[in-house]
């Protein structure tokens, strides 16, 4: 796992006001959290942390944060906060850790090759799962999970029990979920096929309504036939 150094100096003040001057500076506000203890304000360059993002490690990368006056902190990304539109960071919250401790941590999958199926057949490689959930010490932390799928046919799939992962790593999601599959290709119904099959709705309905006419009428003549005796009673 890679690691990399980050500055950064306390922050005194809180609130959106603060923040959003930092933001104008080209800092950003952090909290490092720590099981036990208060929360630690931060500010950091926008620029440096950026810089680790586009490493390997990506968001795992492992970062001994080094803040003047103070004992440097080994830390990982816990959450980025981003503006929505502009996908501008906002706020990291960094989790301190202990490399001599295990921790469960998301790792990307991603697929290597093209399967047979949609090569050969024209099927469709779908990525059910985007991370494996695991459980290692930070060192161990893999950067990424490569699945091969060249080999695949259309209907086969890879599940989670099939991925081999480095030796210290344990995944915690469920063995029999499906990280990848190749399923069968769409097939599209002609628009002139799909128009006749529309067209024949109506006349079942028509038919079933004729056809339920006579009972409709065979219904209603008992009742008026009933009317009849009765009037000329009243006539005598």
């Amino acid at each position: 796992m890679e690691k990399v150094t980050l500055k950064a100096e306390v922050r005194t003040e809180t609130g959106k006001r603060v923040a959003k001057d930092l933001r104008r500076k080209g800092l950003i506000p952090a909290n490092v959290y720590k099981h036990g203890t208060d929360a630690v304000s931060l500010q950091i360059a926008i620029g440096d942390i950026e810089d680790i993002l586009h490493t390997k490690a990506g968001e795992n990368v492992i970062i001994t944060l080094k803040t003047a006056g103070s004992k440097d902190k080994t830390v990982l990304i816990k959450e980025i906060q981003r503006e929505p539109i502009k996908d501008r960071m906002l706020h990291v919250d960094f989790n301190e850790i202990s490399l001599t401790e295990a921790l469960k941590v998301d790792v990307p999958i991603i697929s290597h090759g093209e399967p047979v199926g949609v090569k050969v057949d024209g099927g469709i490689l779908e990525h059910i799962m985007r991370e494996l959930h695991v459980e290692c010490l930070p060192t161990d932390i893999p950067e990424k999970i490569v699945l091969d799928v060249s080999a695949l046919k259309v209907g086969d799939a890879i599940f989670v029990k099939d991925i081999k992962v480095p030796e210290g790593v344990k995944v915690l999601n469920d063995p029999e979920l499906i990280a990848m599959i190749v399923k069968a290709p769409k097939v599209e119904v002609p628009k002139e096929e799909a128009a006749a099959e529309g067209a024949e709705e109506p006349e079942l309905i028509r038919k079933k309504k004729e056809e339920g006419a006579p009972e409709e009428e065979a219904a209603k003549t008992p009742a008026k036939e009933a009317e009849k005796p009765a009037a000329k009673e009243e006539k005598k």
